[in-house]
């Protein structure tokens, strides 16, 4: 296991037995890992971030911190923080994070989640043209997470 999951896992922890909160000190944690304050910020961009279902906020220098919350919420409400933070363009990467989330909330059953991927992959968007696919993507996911709200 690298560094950056051991961070993750650290934070994932105290988030979990905070009941989806937790505020840290950067400067705190890359002493307690012995690395510098950027590898803990590519560790929150990156595993704590939207898509992944979680909101992040920062202060930097003495006594900044971050705090990150879990967003917890019916169904619905996942659904529309996740419609609100695609933005207007969406890799696939980021689209798959996205689906991960809404699969690990219970915001979406397996199959649902198959057929979105199946529809926002490389395969779905090839005829469109490789500048458009983020847009197409973007709306497409949209689109279908609105659809399946009542």
């Amino acid at each position: 296991m690298g560094m950056s999951d051991l961070i993750a896992a650290f934070i994932f922890d105290i988030v979990r037995e905070s009941d989806g909160f937790a505020e840290l000190q950067r400067a705190e944690l890359a002493s307690r890992f012995g690395v510098v304050p950027s590898q803990i910020n590519y560790v929150i961009s990156t595993r704590f971030s939207p898509e992944r279902g979680y909101i992040v906020e920062s202060r930097r220098g003495g006594g900044g911190f971050i705090r990150i919350r879990r967003v917890q919420a019916d169904p619905q409400r996942l659904v529309m923080h996740t419609v609100n933070a695609i933005g207007e363009d969406l890799d696939a990467p980021t689209a798959q994070a996205f689906l991960q989330n809404l699969l690990d909330t219970g915001a979406a059953s397996p199959a649902h989640i198959r057929i979105m991927a199946a529809a926002l992959g490389e395969r779905a968007l090839r005829p469109a043209p490789r500048e458009l696919r983020g847009v197409l993507r973007a709306s497409i996911l949209k689109q279908m997470l609105l659809s399946t709200m009542d």
